[in-house]
């Protein structure tokens, strides 16, 4: 039994809003927007505090399984459990399945904490008092939400109207509203009564599991199963397909907090935003002068109000105000920012034709178990990638039946392993790797290897690999 905190850190959403830099193979939780830590990392470094908290949980799947893993290391942040959803079922069932984890694991006195991987919190004071009085109200039994103190009429986020004061600076939950048109948020805010749902929550892990299996039992049934049948996978737990399966599409809100008489919130005046928009990036963003949000790679003049964001190629804007201009690797966006709200309109504009559907969906960089791998250029019957493979980590021992490749190394040491021979690869040097061949690449050193890597062949495609052995379970 623990007197600490549990984290539950969630990762597995799929979203575009901030497209082109968001994609559904690699949402903005992941992605570093306007710091060198991704919003992910952040909220780890939230929750890293051992005195308060133990090891978070993360809830994902397995198309970020590997990314879950990888970014946590960068930052040496040890996980409790990394539990992997067979498929996307909203909150209330991963919420639950966390549950029955942690209830498992710390006992019935257990508290978890359910925190969004992507938003943008300054974690400061005002943010550290609210979780203390958060949890006190959670070990009387509340099940606690946060809300947000409104800086806006904003039509984007539920609300929670207050009720009558708790112990703790807790209030009782009086309801919920659906996100309303601005004329209603206007006349809620003049209230006084109401706050922005955050979807941040304080949960004392035996009372909410039996609100949930008394206001949503198939979900808690559907859970339960999951969380019995989990299989180990490496540093993964993966819980059980079929009975998770079962679990309805619900979210935590509709599912518990809507009917139960346990629902409190306690009213937060920190900083907090869910960056749904480029708009809502803008206003969290530092600004110069001219109101402009502007990255070190963009140059903008006589610009205002404008938000200019790239991580490669140089930006250069003039003339503009209240814009939004975002490089990614592939794809430029331009809009105003008060309609960034419907960038989701483009994306599926994007991903209605064969030609641009790609750019909806991965990034020219994808991650891997040992890494990433970027595309550089790509032509008739030749693709240029570059590799990085993280110390200590190897590819798997496999071959390609229609395409050659060519490493030529570029930063670290590379232990090469071809035709069962091994030798290493230091920078500047290279290898040729004909059709056929068993391979495999390790990165023996203590700083990240780096390569370009040269395909040319018939036939370049993912599928044509033969893996003879992996230390991922891919073989």
């Amino acid at each position: 039994m623990s007197s600490k905190i549990v984290p539950v850190v969630m990762a597995g959403g799929k979203g575009t809003r901030l497209w082109p830099l968001s994609r559904s193979a690699a949402p903005k939780q992941f992605l570093q927007i306007l710091s060198d830590r991704s919003l992910f990392q952040q909220t780890l470094e939230r929750v890293r505090d051992p005195a308060r908290y133990e090891p978070a949980i993360v809830v994902t799947n397995s198309d970020f399984r590997f990314i879950v893993a990888e970014q946590a290391r960068a930052i040496d942040t040890q996980l409790g459990d990394i539990l992997l959803e067979p498929v996307a079922r909203n909150t209330a069932p991963a919420l639950a399945a966390a549950a029955f984890s942690i209830l498992a694991r710390f006992g019935k006195a257990a508290i978890m904490q359910v925190l969004a991987s992507d938003h943008e919190i300054d974690a400061g004071a005002i943010y550290q008092d609210c979780i203390l009085r958060a949890h006190q109200a959670a070990r009387h039994g509340e099940l606690v939400t946060f809300g947000i103190t409104p800086t806006e009429p904003a039509t984007g986020y539920g609300y929670i109207e207050q009720g009558e004061e708790l112990t703790a600076g807790a209030n009782r939950v009086a309801r919920f509203v659906e996100k309303p048109d601005r004329a209603k948020a206007v006349a809620m805010l003049e209230t006084g009564r109401y706050l922005w749902n955050s979807g941040m929550f304080m949960l004392p892990v035996k009372p909410f599991l039996d609100e949930m299996k008394h206001h949503a039992p198939d979900v808690w049934e559907a859970a339960r199963l999951a969380v019995e049948g989990i299989r180990k996978d490496l540093d993964f737990s993966r819980l059980e397909a079929a009975s998770f399966a079962r679990a309805p599409d619900i979210s935590v809100d509709y599912a518990v907090f809507e009917r139960t008489e346990r629902a409190a919130v306690v009213p937060s005046s920190f900083a907090w935003s869910d960056l749904g928009s480029w708009d809502a990036v803008w206003k969290t963003g530092r600004k110069d002068s001219d109101g402009n949000v502007v990255t070190d790679r963009a140059t903008v003049s006589n610009t205002r109000n404008s938000l200019v964001l790239s991580r490669d190629i140089h930006l250069a804007v003039q003339g503009l105000e209240d814009v939004a201009v975002i490089a990614g690797e592939d794809a430029v966006y331009v809009g105003r920012l008060d309609d960034s709200q419907s960038v989701g309109n483009i994306v599926k504009t994007l991903a209605r034709s064969p030609r641009t559907t790609a750019l909806t969906e991965v990034h020219p960089t994808s991650y891997r178990p040992w890494g990433a791998v970027a595309a550089i250029s790509d032509g008739e019957r030749f693709a240029v990638k570059r590799l990085r493979v993280t110390p200590g980590k190897k590819i798997s021992l496999q071959k390609h039946h229609h395409r050659a490749e060519h490493w030529i190394v570029v930063r670290g040491t590379a232990e090469i392993t071809m035709a069962g021979e091994t030798r290493l690869l230091h920078e500047n040097e290279s290898v040729y790797i004909p059709p056929g061949t068993v391979h495999r690449l390790y990165n023996p050193g203590k700083i990240p290897l780096e390569l370009i890597e040269v395909q040319t062949g018939s036939y370049l495609g993912e599928d044509d690999i033969t893996r003879i052995e992996d230390e991922f379970g891919r073989s």
